[in-house]
């Protein structure tokens, strides 16, 4: 009886990479609630205190036709 040599080497290579995930997982942290500090933004202050943005104007040809001409 003829055996496939690939048998065995896919069996060893999938018990191989189960091993690998057992025995070198990441392990699991638990952060630290208390060492973290709440930040929060007012994005509409933020709006109005910007003055002038830089604007690039370009020409969107992404529908393959021009917009009114």
């Amino acid at each position: 009886m003829r055996t496939h040599p690939a048998i065995p080497i896919v069996t060893g290579i999938l018990v191989g990479f189960g091993l690998k995930l057992f025995f070198f997982s990441a392990p699991t942290v638990a952060a630290d609630v208390g060492s973290t500090k709440r930040v929060s933004i007012d994005v509409s202050e933020m709006h109005r205190h910007i003055k002038n943005l830089p604007v690039e104007n370009f020409h969107d040809m992404t529908f393959g036709f021009s917009n009114g001409g």
